[in-house]
Order: structure tokens, then C-alpha cells, then sequence
């Protein structure tokens, strides 16, 4: 009978966000997140085939956490201008909770390899983004002021702070809250 795992493939992505957080992109590797886990190498070439899948996985376990809450918000009950300030306020709530994570989608995955990604992420990848933009199409008609409500705007006023290594303040939900609710006419 084999042992049972002592490090799961979250507790290793949670080692690797943080070790981010801590050293920028470049810093995620394969010894690098394993030492910060307390885990063996041996673990992370179990769970990973190299430093490229590993990325891919921290990258797309982020991004699926953050979208899945996102397009919740932006499903919620009420008009468009409603549901697009939900959706710049819960941005700046899931970043404010998530720092290490929002920190992953502040590097963005270029910075990750993304180029180098296997294949079945990349596609997972696309699926998810395909999805997400439906939504934001059918939400209001003027794409660019969805965009500029829900994503470019709550995307700035968070990057300030996170890159700063700062918390983000609580003004900034209102703030983004004003701005989503002008873009979006009722």
C-alpha cells in the first residue's frame, strides 16, 4: 500500500504563490518552491513534469479561483450597471483576501511561460477566457465600457497597492465602485 501524500498539489501552488510574492516569477522554481513547501524535489517532479507546468498550474488554478468568483458577481441578480460594479468591487475584495494570488495575475502569464505551457492548460486557458467574454458581451452592449468598468479600472487601482507590497485600502471599493457605476449607463 502506498503512503499517503504529505504535500498535496495545493499546498506546492501555495509555496509557489508565495514564493512569487516573495522574489518575483523568476524566482518560481523547481527547488526554489520545494524548499519553501519543505518538501522534497522528489514531490515536485512527481506532481509537476518541470517549471513550465508547474506555472501553468499556478497560473490557471489562480485565474480559475478569481474568474469563478468574478463571473458569479457579474451574474448576480439586477441591470448591468448593478452587476458591473459587483464585479470591480469583488476584484478589489478577492485581491485584498488573496494577496499572493492577485500577485500571480499582477505578473501575468508571459512572465510565467506561458509559451511554454502544455497544451491541454493552454486550451483550458482558452475555454475559460472564451466564457468569460461571452459573459462580458452579453452584459451591456458597449464592450469598452465593460471592460474599462470591470476589469482596466479595478485592475489599476488594486496594482498600485499590490505592487507597492501595500494592503489595499477600503476607499479603493468605492472607488472603483463610482467608476464602474459611470461607465455603465443606466
Amino acid at each position: 500500500m502506498p503512503r499517503p501524500a504529505q504535500f498535496t498539489v495545493d499546498d506546492l501552488l501555495d509555496a509557489a504563490a508565495q514564493v512569487l510574492a516573495d522574489g518575483g516569477p523568476a524566482a518560481v522554481t523547481m527547488s526554489a518552491v520545494a524548499r519553501a513547501a519543505g518538501a522534497p524535489s522528489g514531490s515536485m517532479y512527481h506532481r509537476f513534469a518541470g517549471r513550465a507546468a508547474l506555472c501553468a498550474e499556478l497560473w490557471m488554478r489562480t485565474e480559475e479561483r478569481f474568474v469563478g468568483g468574478f463571473t458569479a458577481a457579474l451574474s448576480a441578480p439586477g441591470d448591468a450597471r448593478q452587476r458591473c460594479v459587483a464585479g470591480a468591487r469583488f476584484t478589489v475584495a478577492w485581491c485584498r483576501q488573496n494577496p499572493s494570488e492577485a500577485g500571480v495575475l499582477l505578473a501575468g502569464a508571459d512572465a510565467l511561460g506561458a509559451a511554454d505551457w502544455p497544451s491541454a492548460v493552454a486550451a483550458r486557458r482558452r475555454r475559460l477566457h472564451r466564457e468569460l467574454r461571452r459573459l462580458l458581451k452579453d452584459l451591456h452592449a458597449d464592450t469598452d465600457r465593460v471592460n474599462a468598468a470591470v476589469i482596466d479600472i479595478p485592475y489599476a487601482v488594486v496594482r498600485r497597492h499590490l505592487s507597492a507590497g501595500a494592503v489595499i485600502p477600503p476607499s479603493a471599493d468605492e472607488i472603483v465602485a463610482d467608476c464602474a457605476a459611470a461607465l455603465i449607463a443606466d
